[in-house]
C-alpha cells in the first residue's frame, strides 16, 4: 500500500538572536491509509512541533525546517500559498489542543463550520449549514441547532472541543492530525470521542496522527505507537506490541510510571530526573542521564535504530539486554 504520509529525517529547529532550540531532530516516519499513528511522549519531546510541521504551521522567520514531507504525494515543503489553502482543512485537518485559542471568539461555531465547508467544498449556505448541523449531532453536541449560533466563549471547553472535532472533520480529510484532542473532555466524553473519532477514521478511510501523553487513550485509538524523546523516535511498532513488551527503557519507564494497573500500596516508579535541555545537543543517548541501563557507550553518540523484529523499531545499544526492575 501507498503511504499516505511518509516523513523523512524531519528536522526543525526554532532559532532567536539568544538560542537556537533543537525540537525535532531527525523523525522519519510513515502513515498508511486508514491508519492510526500514536505519538507518544513526556511534554517538550517534539510531539506537536511535528504535527504543526506537518502543515506548515510553525511561525516561518523563527522555525527552521528541513528533511522531506509528503502527503498523498504532495511535497509539503515546497507548496505556496495556494497549495497550502488546499492543503489545510481539505486535504488535512488539525484538531487543536486548546480549542479556546483555534477558534474565532467574533464568529458563531456555526459560521466557522459552515465558512470551513463553503471554501473547500462550495455549495450554498443552507446546504453547509445543514451539514454543520449533521456534524455537530454526529460529535453528540446537547440542542445542535441552538448551538450553531452560539460564540465559542458560551460553550463549554468540552463543547468547544467536540465543536473544534466536528469542524476538522467537516470536509472530509484524507488525513487528520490530532493535538490530545481529548484533554478537555471527562472520563465518560473522552471515551465517546475517541469511538467516534476510531468509527469515522475507519468509514472514511483516513489516515490518523494522535499526539497524546495517556496510555490509556493510545491504547484505545492507535494501530501503531512511536515514542519521542528529546525531539527523536525512539521506538515504533504496533500498539500490542509496545504496551506488552517495550524496547526502549524511556517507553518502559513510562509505562512504570502510570497508576493503571497498580495496587493502591504500590509506588509509582517514576522517571528519575528531568528532561533534557533541547537548547544543547546531545552528543550520545538523550535518555542515558535518567536510564538505569545507561553504559559509557550511551554517551558515545546517538544510536542508530535497531530493529529486533518485524516492525519493530528501538533507538538502543542495549535492546537485547535484561531489564532492571525499575524498568
Amino acid at each position: 500500500m501507498v503511504p499516505l504520509v511518509e516523513v523523512n529525517d524531519l528536522t526543525v529547529r526554532f532559532v532567536t538572536r539568544e538560542m537556537t532550540v533543537h525540537a525535532v531532530n531527525g523523525v522519519t516516519f510513515s502513515v498508511s491509509p486508514g491508519e492510526v499513528l500514536c505519538i507518544l511522549g513526556e511534554s517538550g519531546s517534539g510531539k506537536s512541533v511535528t504535527l504543526r510541521a506537518l502543515m506548515r504551521l510553525l511561525p516561518p522567520r523563527r522555525a527552521q525546517i528541513t528533511g522531506s514531507i509528503r502527503v498523498d504525494g504532495e511535497d509539503v515543503l515546497a507548496l505556496d500559498a495556494k497549495g497550502l489553502r488546499h492543503l489545510r482543512g481539505g486535504l488535512v485537518s488539525m484538531i487543536f489542543q486548546e480549542p479556546m485559542t483555534a477558534l474565532d471568539p467574533v464568529y458563531t461555531i456555526g459560521h466557522q463550520i459552515v465558512e470551513t465547508i463553503r471554501e473547500h467544498k462550495g455549495g450554498t449556505h443552507a446546504a453547509a449549514r445543514a451539514r454543520a448541523l449533521e456534524l455537530l449531532e454526529l460529535v453528540k453536541i446537547p440542542s445542535p441547532e441552538r448551538r450553531l449560533d452560539n460564540y465559542p466563549h458560551e460553550l463549554s471547553g468540552g463543547l468547544r472541543q467536540r465543536a473544534m472535532i466536528a469542524m476538522a472533520l467537516s470536509c472530509g480529510p484524507r488525513l487528520l492530525l490530532a493535538d490530545e484532542p481529548t484533554t478537555a473532555l471527562d472520563a465518560t466524553v473522552q471515551i465517546q470521542v475517541l469511538i467516534l473519532l476510531r468509527r469515522l477514521q475507519k468509514e472514511l478511510g483516513m489516515g490518523t496522527i494522535f499526539v497524546t501523553h495517556d496510555l490509556g487513550v493510545a491504547s484505545e485509538i492507535a494501530d501503531r505507537i512511536a515514542v519521542m524523546y528529546a525531539g527523536r523516535i525512539v521506538e515504533e511498532g504496533p500498539v500490542a506490541d509496545v504496551l506488552a513488551a517495550p524496547l526502549h527503557p524511556y517507553t518502559r519507564g513510562l509505562l512504570a510510571s502510570t497508576v493503571h494497573g497498580q495496587s493502591r500500596d504500590h509506588d509509582i516508579d517514576a522517571i528519575p530526573g528531568s528532561p533534557p535541555d533541547l537548547r544543547i545537543v546531545p552528543t550520545g543517548c538523550a535518555f542515558a542521564p535518567r536510564c538505569g541501563m545507561a553504559i559509557p557507550q550511551c554517551r558515545a553518540g546517538i544510536p542508530e535504530e535497531r530493529h529486533p523484529s518485524p516492525g519493530r523499531m528501538a533507538r538502543c545499544i542495549r535492546v537485547d539486554a535484561p531489564v532492571p526492575a525499575y524498568a
